[in-house]
């Protein structure tokens, strides 16, 4: 059971490394971000399994994930009709 928290814990610090220091791609940001939800649904599921409790709560977890996931697409679908490139760093408005 160890062996599995300290996975998800392994994945989540790698989602977060990665975000951090891949922030000019919004495509790369996005992924990072989708593995970062992974990771944290693996460890819901994993808690929720080990307490004996009903999934419920990782279904709401994963319905929210895909509308995050979807926002997300459409921002870089809208960002690359626009300006023709993913380029976070290029928008001056953002920071």
């Amino acid at each position: 059971m160890m062996i599995f928290l300290y996975l998800s814990l392994f994945m989540f610090m790698s989602g977060l490394i990665i975000f951090c220091l891949k922030s000019n791609h919004l495509l790369i940001m996005l992924l990072s971000l989708e593995f970062i939800v992974l990771s944290l649904y693996f460890l819901i599921f994993m808690y929720l399994s080990y307490m004996m409790y009903n999934y419920f709560f990782s279904m709401l977890f994963l319905s929210f994930s895909v509308c995050e996931g979807v926002l997300g697409l459409s921002v870089l679908v809208s960002m690359i009709r626009s300006v023709g490139n993913d380029y976070v760093l290029t928008f001056s408005s953002l920071w």
